[in-house]
Formats: structure tokens, C-alpha cells, sequence
């Protein structure tokens, strides 16, 4: 059975919820540009449905186009093989977690100490877990994408595999220009995601925050209202605040893994949390030889499960509750496993 919209729709940027949603409902397929504009009086039929003003509509429909690389780009993502072999993680951590990464991190957590502080003492968020999203998703700011979102999303309805998604999200861009967002600024990934957090247009109506006190949620120009907002979406998706993402361990090459169990399998992203343990206590862990190699420990009541990206012998990760928020926004282990890491290095 294929993820319904609204569990595709809950990953934070839309090139997640494309990994999440690789049968969707539309069957068209692009043709041309007469078969599109034909199509966008549809969504603007959809949009004025759903309330947004004609005002908007009118400012928006008419300048759109076909735009051909964004269905190729599309078309290009690798679809999920189950039966494809995992890579190791170690070479992922080396170009993600590098020394120019860190230390634009952490010259970014300083230049936002006060705001990020304040952020974390509102939402229980910590301020590195903040800045390390923030890291990952744009360079801190750097690299946020350069095509136009409404003709994007339009595009990407068209052609018609995940038409009930894109639609979604086309109309919400129209929302958040009908709520003052100049349409200038609606520029972001080929599919559709947007700003520093690289949210998808639904979260930013959902979840962005304004960080800075302006009045205005600016997640395009503002690094504090990037910010506030990454923290919205980790209390939204339930942090727990003061327990750690995890920590790197030590397992001893007498383990018996087959008495550790599997994982509850789950709906979503079921070959990354089949990856995993079964949850035990830290003091449970602590009775199997597991030693951590660069942190104290937690409570030894805190629950959490072992990962062993590059298999035995090599670095494990023992990994609470909020690791699972990180997966949250991006249901990768690498992805999440690289944003626990910069987050470390960043505040040491």
C-alpha cells in the first residue's frame, strides 16, 4: 500500500516526502506547454476552492510556465530498492561532517548565540541541533536554490505521479503570498522546498516562526527566523528537551546480536528503522559492554537503540527518542547520524 498525503506531506522539505511517495495518485504525463497552461486553470480553480484571492491567482497563474528540467530532475531520483546494498556511512561522514562545515557552524552559532539561547529556552531545542539543520540543508544560508516555487510545484502536478502532493504544495505557495510573502521571494529547490530550513511550502504555513520580532516569518533572509522556525518543526515533532540525539559507543566484539532483536517495523521508511535494535535501557546497554567514546552517558533510564551503519567491529550509535525527530525531517540515517555529529562538533 502506497504512504497516504498526509504521512508523505509530514517530512519537512519535499525532496523526503518524494522518497516517501514514489506511487502517487495522478497518471498524466506531461506533453506540452498548451497541455500545461490548460492544466494551471485547474489549480487556479483549486486555489480559489481553497481560499485564496483571486488577487493572487491573477498575479501568479498567468506568469507560468512548463519547465522541462524540473520533470527530468525528478524523473532522475533513485527509486527505493530494497534489495540495493547499504554503503558504508564512514565516507558520508567525511564530506558532511568536515572541517569546513564545522567550522562554518560554528562561527554561525556564535553570530546567533543570543537568538539561538533564547530559541532554546522557548522550545527546549538545543541551539546546536538548530544550527546543524540549518548546516545541512543550506550551508547555513549559502546554498537555498534557484528555481521559481510556484512554477516548480505547478510543473510538477502536471506531470502528474504525485499530483495530489504537488497540488497541495502549489496551492499553499499561493497561501503564502496571499499572506504577504512578496512572490520575489518563492524561490527554492527544483521540488519545491524553500529557504534556510528548506521547508515545503505546507510546513512553512504550518510551522515557521518569526525569530526576530519583525512581524514578518522570513525564512528566506533571516537566519533567526530559519532558526526559530527549524525549532518549531523538532517541539512540533516532540523533543524532548535535555535528552541528547545519542551518542558514538564502543561494542564489544562478544555481543550477540541476535538477541538484540529488530526494530518494530514501521509504516514509514521501513529499511531505515529495520536497521536498528530493539529499545533497551542505557543501563541495559551498559550490562552488554557497550562504552561511549565521546560523551558521558545518559540517565540509565533513558531508552535507546543501537546502530551499527558500518557493521561490527566499527563505530556504533546508541540513539534515544530525538534521534527520531531528526529522522523526522529527513528519514535517513546518515542524514540524521551527520546532524547529531555537527551538532556535537559545533558546540565543543
Amino acid at each position: 500500500m502506497a504512504p497516504t498525503l498526509s504521512t508523505c506531506r509530514r517530512a519537512a522539505t519535499l525532496v523526503v516526502a518524494l522518497a516517501l511517495c514514489l506511487t502517487g495518485s495522478g497518471a498524466g504525463v506531461a506533453q506540452d506547454e498548451a497541455g500545461f497552461q490548460a492544466f494551471v486553470q485547474i489549480l487556479a480553480r483549486e486555489a480559489a476552492s481553497r481560499g485564496v484571492s483571486r488577487a493572487t491567482i491573477d498575479a501568479v497563474v498567468p506568469t507560468l510556465r512548463l519547465n522541462p528540467r524540473v520533470i527530468a530532475l525528478d524523473r532522475a531520483q533513485p527509486g527505493s530498492d530494497p534489495t540495493a546494498p547499504i554503503p558504508d556511512f564512514a565516507p558520508y561522514k567525511a564530506r558532511h561532517v568536515d572541517a569546513q562545515r564545522i567550522a562554518g557552524g560554528r562561527a554561525a552559532y556564535q553570530a546567533q548565540r543570543a537568538r539561538l539561547a533564547q530559541i532554546e529556552r522557548e522550545t527546549g531545542v538545543p541551539e546546536s541541533i538548530m544550527v546543524a539543520i540549518w548546516g545541512h540543508e543550506t550551508s547555513y544560508g549559502a546554498v537555498t536554490g534557484g528555481f521559481d516555487l510556484a512554477q516548480a510545484l505547478a510543473t510538477l502536478a502536471y506531470e502528474g505521479r504525485r499530483r495530489d502532493l504537488f497540488t497541495e504544495e502549489f496551492v499553499a505557495a499561493l497561501k503564502i503570498v496571499d499572506g504577504g510573502v512578496p512572490r520575489s521571494k518563492l524561490v527554492g529547490s527544483w521540488a519545491g522546498a524553500m529557504g534556510g530550513p528548506q521547508f515545503l511550502p505546507s510546513v512553512y504555513l504550518r510551522l515557521a516562526r518569526d525569530g526576530d520580532g519583525d512581524g514578518k516569518v522570513d525564512i528566506w533572509s533571516s537566519p533567526a527566523d530559519t532558526l526559530a522556525s527549524i525549532a518549531s518543526y523538532f517541539s512540533d515533532a516532540g523533543w524532548r528537551p535535555g535528552e541528547p540525539w545519542g551518542l558514538a559507543v564502543s561494542v564489544p566484539a562478544s555481543l550477540d546480536r541476535t538477541r538484540l532483536g529488530a526494530a518494530t517495523v514501521s509504516p514509514r521508511c521501513p529499511k531505515v528503522f529495520a536497521r536498528h535494535s530493539k529499545w533497551r535501557t542505557v543501563a541495559e546497554w551498559r550490562t552488554l559492554g557497550i562504552m561511549p567514546l565521546t560523551k558521558s552517558w545518559p540517565a540509565n533510564n533513558v531508552q535507546a537503540t543501537l546502530l551499527e551503519p558500518d557493521g561490527p567491529g566499527k563505530t556504533g550509535y546508541l540513539l534515544t527518542g530525538n534521534y527520531r525527530v531528526i529522522l523526522d525531517y529527513n528519514c535517513s540515517n546518515f542524514y540524521a547520524l551527520s546532524v547529531g555529529l555537527l551538532a556535537d562538533a559545533v558546540e565543543n
